[in-house]
C-alpha cells in the first residue's frame, strides 16, 4: 500500500494525472504542460504511470514517430482525488504561506 500510495502522491504523478484529465497528450505537451519536471523524470514517471495502468502509451507509425499519452479507467479514477487535492491547495496557498513566513521569522535557520 505504502508504494502505491508513494507513486500516486507523488507531485509529479498528480500533475501528469491532472494534465491528462481533458485529452490525449503528446510527450512535448506534457512537458510544457508540467511545470519544472525534467525530461527524465517524465520519462520515468510516465513509464511507472504506464506500469500500473494509470496511463496507456500509443505509438504511431510515422516520421518521426508520434507518442501519445493517455488515462486508463483506473487512472481518470484517481481524478476526484487529484482535483480535490489542487481544489484544496489552491484555497489554502495563502494561510500555508503566512505560516511559512511566520515559522521562518521566528525559527532561525539551523545549519
Amino acid at each position: 500500500m505504502l508504494q502505491i500510495l508513494g507513486l500516486v502522491g507523488s507531485k509529479w504523478s498528480i500533475l501528469i494525472v491532472g494534465q491528462l484529465r481533458d485529452r490525449t497528450m503528446r510527450f512535448g505537451e506534457l512537458h510544457r504542460a508540467v511545470k519544472g519536471i525534467s525530461q527524465r523524470m517524465l520519462t520515468l514517471t510516465l513509464r511507472q504511470l504506464e506500469r500500473d495502468g494509470l496511463l496507456t502509451r500509443t505509438v504511431h507509425p510515422s516520421v518521426p514517430p508520434r507518442v501519445d499519452y493517455a488515462l486508463t479507467a483506473l487512472g481518470a479514477t484517481l481524478l476526484d482525488s487529484v482535483v480535490a487535492l489542487g481544489e484544496w491547495a489552491t484555497a489554502h496557498r495563502h494561510e500555508i504561506n503566512n505560516n511559512r513566513h511566520r515559522y521562518d521569522a521566528t525559527h532561525p535557520t539551523r545549519t
